[in-house]
């Protein structure tokens, strides 16, 4: 038996990378004025961004409960000989509050659970996860596995091209980049993750020069372990950065997804990002 990996939806796994990696997914909540849907379970993400686009309605999101963790849990412990879970960053969410209130809660525990808070989000948390499938397959203890993921955790990073700022500066969660809310229209922000939160990098005047600086984040690693491209509403970019990053890294090992409803409320429909592990 090997230590079993719990992520969050914010990590932007596919189903299909959930499943090949046995990573157990925990979703958030993102809702719409009155109805409410459990992040890539009950709304898809083409559904969401159809309706972020058309509806004068602005999306909230919510953490998951600590029973829903705990269900998890209690799953995982059955056979398994542990169980890691890696979080968004705290300062995001409180979804990392509730995973270690459920790990509390386990009664006479047949598995010890520790959750790590990776400071990140997006497909940086999901190469996370996977990265700590790998390892737990490959027979790491618990205590090995919670020190290599921390340790590797400060070098994995996502860096986010946006069109605009308004849906994080609606949804509270701008963080350092309040500043780069007066730019022209034209003004294309890149941002990062910074101490678990939202930071400036720097802007552009289109998404062609966003797309370079994506490119150029990524060549500036002199060892990459693990890749992410991702997307909202537009795959054609992503694929022509897919293209240019293969020059970097294998393609069938830049793994490719879409923004997941709940981080989508914040980032928007046209954002893309690369996420890189790797030493600089």
């Amino acid at each position: 038996m090997s230590v079993k990996i719990v992520t969050d939806s914010t990590s932007d796994l596919t189903p299909a990378l959930a499943k090949e990696f046995d990573i157990s997914v925990v979703p958030l909540t993102v809702s719409f004025g009155r109805e409410s849907f459990l992040d890539r379970v009950e709304i898809s993400t083409d559904e969401f961004y159809r309706r972020l686009s058309t509806e004068e309605t602005f999306p909230h999101t919510t953490q998951p409960s600590p029973n829903a963790f705990l269900n998890v849990y209690k799953k995982l412990c059955a056979d398994g000989e542990g169980v890691l879970v890696i979080t968004i960053s705290k300062k995001l969410s409180g979804t990392f509050d509730s995973a270690l209130s459920a790990a509390q809660l386990l009664e006479k525990p047949k598995c010890r659970v520790e959750v790590i808070n990776s400071e990140v989000t997006a497909a940086a948390l999901g190469l996370l996860a996977i990265w700590a499938a790998k390892k737990a397959a490959a027979g790491l203890s618990l205590d090995e596995l919670k020190k290599a993921v921390t340790e590797q955790a400060v070098c994995t990073k996502p860096v986010m091209a946006f069109d605009t700022l308004k849906y994080l500066a609606r949804g509270g969660r701008i963080g350092k980049a309040q500043g780069l809310l007066g730019s022209l229209l034209s003004v294309k922000p890149v941002l990062t993750m910074s101490d678990g939160q939202v930071a400036p990098l720097t802007r552009v005047r289109s998404m062609n020069a966003a797309i370079d600086v994506l490119y150029n984040f990524a060549a500036g690693h002199r060892q990459i372990d693990e890749m992410a491209v991702e997307y909202a509403t537009t795959p054609e970019m992503a694929d022509a950065l897919i293209d240019r990053l293969s020059d970097l890294h294998p393609r069938e090992r830049i793994y490719r997804t879409t923004v997941s409803p709940v981080l989508g409320a914040y980032m928007g429909p046209s954002v893309l990002s690369v996420s890189v592990m790797g030493k600089t």
